[in-house]
């Protein structure tokens, strides 16, 4: 794809949502961190349902650690993977108090440090809390870059260096959200909604559902 056509999707994109952001619901970063680490292999919508319980009772590392295992798997245990997740959880909040009194640190490598977070959960941190021009490849953002020709590559970590590379710096903050949400709602894996994509015209999958009125 050329840097005209990219820079199109990108701007359709924002007029479409000028202002986009997670999905996940939180208060602080703390609470945005483990919502994404609950987010594995979930729905947004199953993890808030799950945090709406859990962050009134337990909104901080020290609070999560008073609440114990067995009260924190019973909050979370309508989402998939509950126990290994609770085990993660508690001890980042460990390490959290430990070593960031009880902060979650704004640098990747101490991110990755933490238990269950990856390159895409620190991605994501990185980017809705602290506000860093960082892009997290999730399967619905992998398809989309690999379908329409905006980024293709084997593996997440190769989408994600090249969209970075490819993506103008004006568009970065927020490209995450936008594509993620686009492969969400209108990218779909099985039934794509062609006729309602902003971007049809210039994707470059040969197999569109069908096209959008002129």
């Amino acid at each position: 794809m050329n840097a005209q056509n990219r820079k199109k999707i990108y701007e359709r994109l924002k007029n479409a949502n000028p202002a986009p952001t997670t999905e996940l619901e939180y208060a602080t970063p703390f609470q945005l961190l483990i919502a994404v680490m609950l987010s594995a292999q979930a729905t947004d919508v199953s993890v808030n349902k799950a945090t709406r319980k859990l962050f009134p009772v337990a909104p901080t590392p020290k609070a999560i650690l008073a609440l114990g295992e067995a009260a924190l798997i019973q909050a979370i245990q309508s989402i998939g993977l509950y126990r290994s997740k609770a085990k993660n959880i508690l001890a980042t909040c460990k390490i959290l108090l430990e070593r960031h009194k009880g902060e979650v640190p704004a640098e990747r490598a101490a991110l990755e440090a933490l238990p269950g977070v990856g390159r895409k959960t620190a991605n994501v941190i990185l980017n809705t809390a602290f506000g860093e021009p960082t892009i997290a490849v999730d399967t619905h953002l992998f398809r989309l870059s690999n379908r329409t020709g905006l980024a293709p590559g084997k593996n997440v970590r190769e989408v994600e260096d090249k969209l970075t590379r490819l993506t103008a710096p004006e568009y970065r903050k927020n490209a995450h959200h936008w594509l993620i949400l686009h492969g969400r709602y209108i990218c779909r894996a099985r039934t794509p909604k062609c006729a309602e994509c902003v971007i049809a015209d210039l994707c470059e999958w040969p197999e569109k559902t069908s096209m959008p009125p002129p």
